[in-house]
C-alpha cells in the first residue's frame, strides 16, 4: 500500500469522530441551512466533481440542503465576484481553484478583485496534480527525450496551454529556462481545441490537468511525459513525475482547491465548517473516489490554507516577473 494512502487511512482512524462533532456543533445560522458550494466552472470537470463528492459526504452534517452552483466564466472570476457579494452567513462557499490565490494577482494588471480581502479561507480539499502530455506518434516519450528532441528543434517546441500565466505555463517556462531550451506558449480557449492540437500533432506538447487528459490517455491518444507533484498517481501508476525523471522545475505545477467565503463570515460558521469539510477529507471513501478521478485528497485547515497561498504566491513571484507575463484585460 503506498505510503501516503496508509497516511490517509490513518487520519481517517483518527478524524471519523470528528463528523458526529461538526454535526453536532453547527451554529444557528447554519444549522437548517441551505448550503451552497460555487464553482467557477462547468458541470463535468475537476472542480465539480470535487465539489460534488464533498457534498455527498456532507449531506448528514446538518444542512437543510447543499446544491453545487456551477457560475463558468472569465477565469473562475465570475464565480469568485458572486460569492464574494453573497451574504456573510457562512452558507454560500466558493470553491477557489489555486491560481486565483496564487497567480492571476501577479500575471493580471487588473485582478478585479482582492485575492487577500475578498473572500476568507475555510479549508484546502484536494491537491490536482497536472502533466505534460505530446501525441502518441511523437518521437519522444519521457521529459528527457523532450528536451533533447527541443533543444534539436526550437522551432517546434510549442506548449499547448488553456490558460496563460497558469502553474503549467510558469512550470514550463522554469524548466525550459534550466534546461536551456526555447519553448513557446500557445494559447487556447479552453483544454479540448488544445487537445485535438497535441493529438493530431500540432504542438509538441500540452498541459492540463491530468484527471481531465485520462480518457485521451487510455485511448492511445496521447503519452504522458510527466505528472507534476512528488509522487505518482494511484490511477496512473505507470506515468513518472517530472521530479523522477530529474525536472524538479515541475514539481509546484500541482494545482489545489480549496474552500473560501465571503469577508465578514462569522469566526464560528467558520469554524464549524472547516471542522465539517476536514472531517469529510478524512473519509477513506471520499480519498478512494477523489483518487480514482485523478486528484489527490489533501485537507489542510483555514491557518495553514492561508499560509500556503501566501508562500505559494512568493515562490511564484520571481518566475512570473522573469517570464514577463503581464495579461491586461
Amino acid at each position: 500500500m503506498p505510503s501516503f494512502l496508509r497516511r490517509s487511512l490513518a487520519v481517517a482512524a483518527f478524524a471519523a469522530c470528528l463528523l458526529p462533532a461538526a454535526q453536532a456543533q453547527l451554529p444557528p445560522g447554519l444549522a437548517g441551512g441551505n448550503l451552497r458550494i460555487v464553482v467557477g466552472y462547468a458541470a463535468g470537470g475537476a472542480a465539480d466533481t470535487v465539489a460534488r463528492l464533498y457534498a455527498e459526504q456532507l449531506k448528514d452534517a446538518g444542512f437543510g440542503s447543499i446544491v453545487v452552483d456551477n457560475k463558468p466564466g472569465a477565469s473562475a472570476r465570475l464565480a469568485w465576484d458572486t460569492v464574494k457579494k453573497a451574504k456573510p452567513d457562512g452558507l454560500t462557499l466558493y470553491l477557489a481553484p489555486s491560481p486565483l490565490l496564487t497567480i492571476l494577482p501577479l500575471t493580471y494588471k487588473t485582478p478585479g478583485y482582492d485575492a487577500d480581502k475578498d473572500l476568507v479561507p475555510v479549508a484546502l480539499l484536494v491537491e490536482i496534480p497536472t502533466a505534460v502530455v505530446t501525441g502518441a506518434g511523437q518521437p519522444y516519450s519521457s521529459m528527457k527525450q523532450y528536451v533533447e528532441w527541443a533543444k534539436k528543434n526550437p522551432s517546434k517546441a510549442t506548449l499547448g496551454l488553456a490558460t496563460i500565466g497558469s502553474s503549467g505555463h510558469l512550470g514550463a517556462f522554469a524548466l525550459a529556462k534550466a534546461q536551456g531550451f526555447e519553448l513557446t506558449p500557445v494559447a487556447y480557449r479552453g483544454a479540448s481545441p488544445m487537445l485535438i492540437d497535441v493529438v493530431g500533432g500540432e504542438l509538441s506538447m500540452g498541459w492540463d490537468a491530468a484527471a481531465s487528459m485520462m480518457p485521451l490517455y487510455k485511448g492511445g491518444k496521447i503519452k504522458f511525459l510527466g505528472l507534476s507533484g512528488d509522487r505518482r498517481l494511484p490511477a496512473l501508476p505507470d506515468v513518472p513525475t517530472a521530479k523522477e525523471q530529474g525536472f524538479g522545475e515541475f514539481v509546484a505545477a500541482t494545482s489545489w482547491y480549496a474552500v473560501y467565503a465571503p469577508a465578514g463570515t462569522p469566526a464560528a460558521a467558520l469554524s464549524a465548517l472547516e471542522r465539517g469539510f476536514l472531517a469529510a477529507a478524512a473519509k477513506p471513501e471520499l480519498a478512494r473516489s477523489l483518487e480514482a478521478a485523478g486528484l489527490v485528497a489533501h485537507a489542510e485547515g483555514r491557518a495553514e490554507l492561508a499560509q500556503r497561498a501566501q508562500r505559494e504566491r512568493r515562490n511564484w513571484e520571481p518566475i512570473v516577473k522573469a517570464a514577463g507575463i503581464v495579461i491586461d484585460e
